[in-house]
């Protein structure tokens, strides 16, 4: 746990291991819920709530929304696509990619697993912060997320 401090910056190496061992244990805490409710896990959760907020996106798109490999992707989004919560469709601005699409059943899967992880961030958030924290920690992430997706810091190069 990152040691308080009066105002000096950070050690680097116990702010980066803060940083990721948050995302990971509110993951896997969205992971077993997910799993428990829904029969998904927080990554699927992801993909389906990206394809519902952006109809007939590609691979390609999924990949840059997530900072992740295309071939990832890709086997990410087949998986939705065996389990019938996701379509491939034509996409005709350009025949050698296709376009993702919610199947009835993925829409339905989505909206049930929305409220499942809204609950639990919120418990998670609200267990551990009060409401002044939790805004600034959310503004804190929003401007550190922004510089790095602006300055393509992270981005697979496959």
């Amino acid at each position: 746990m990152a040691s308080k401090s009066s105002g000096s910056t950070p050690d680097p190496r116990v702010f980066f291991a803060d940083l990721v061992r948050c995302e990971t244990r509110l993951y896997n805490a969205l992971n077993d819920r997910l799993r428990e409710r829904h029969g998904i896990v927080t990554s699927q959760f992801e993909f389906l709530r990206y394809l519902r907020e952006h109809p007939g996106s590609r691979v390609a798109d999924l990949a840059a929304e997530f900072a992740i490999g295309i071939g990832a992707t890709s086997k990410g989004a087949d998986r939705l696509e065996r389990q019938g919560w996701v379509a491939r469709q034509p996409n005709p601005a350009d025949r050698r990619s296709s376009l993702l699409v919610l199947t009835d059943e993925g829409a339905r899967l989505t909206d049930a697993a929305e409220r499942t992880f809204t609950e639990r961030v919120t418990e998670l958030i609200e267990g551990a912060l009060d409401r002044t924290q939790a805004s600034a920690a959310a503004q804190v992430l929003s401007v550190l997320r922004a510089a790095l997706e602006r300055d393509r810091t992270g981005t697979p190069t496959g």
